[in-house]
């Protein structure tokens, strides 16, 4: 008699999971999905026009950071600053690609020299970044994501 109720007691106490209804089941799994997310990482980097979405995560962020380059580069080409100093620094840009593509800088570390040798420095980069082409954003599990970035930008000047 007691091993059938001990049976009865551990019977009702795992058949509770069995009452669940499908949606409460759907919605722990969701939970259990979103838990096992890597939010830190995307399953594409922003790709420009002329990058190939098909190579691997590494070769497309090495098209994206080379494309950013070559196009801030030549938008810096436009300026020409003259500093009284001589200054050699790396400035860190700190920037978003946003879901609709669109560049934003959220934060530039620079050193006191150069802010004060070169004060438009910022507004500068600033503005070519938001000149450059559009990027498609970032995604993960295909829907896109706003990305964030750090562009090292070494500084020489004679």
């Amino acid at each position: 008699m007691r091993v059938l109720c001990l049976f009865c007691c551990l019977f009702l106490l795992l058949s509770c999971d069995w009452l669940a209804t499908p949606e409460s089941k759907t919605q722990k799994l969701v939970e259990d999905e979103l838990r096992s997310l890597d939010w830190n990482d995307v399953d594409q980097y922003p790709l420009f026009e002329g990058c190939d979405e098909t190579v691997s995560k590494p070769d497309q962020r090495i098209c994206f950071e080379n494309t950013l380059l070559q196009n801030l580069a030549m938008h810096m080409e436009d300026f020409n600053f003259r500093a009284e100093k001589d200054i050699q620094t790396t400035v860190y840009i700190d920037f978003l690609v946003e879901k609709s593509g669109e560049i934003r800088v959220v934060e530039m570390e620079n050193d006191a020299v150069l802010r004060e040798q070169l004060p438009e420095f910022r507004e500068i980069i600033i503005r070519s970044l938001r000149s450059l082409p559009k990027p498609a954003p970032a995604l993960k599990r295909g829907v896109p994501v706003r990305s964030r970035f750090r562009l090292p930008l070494e500084l020489t000047t004679n």
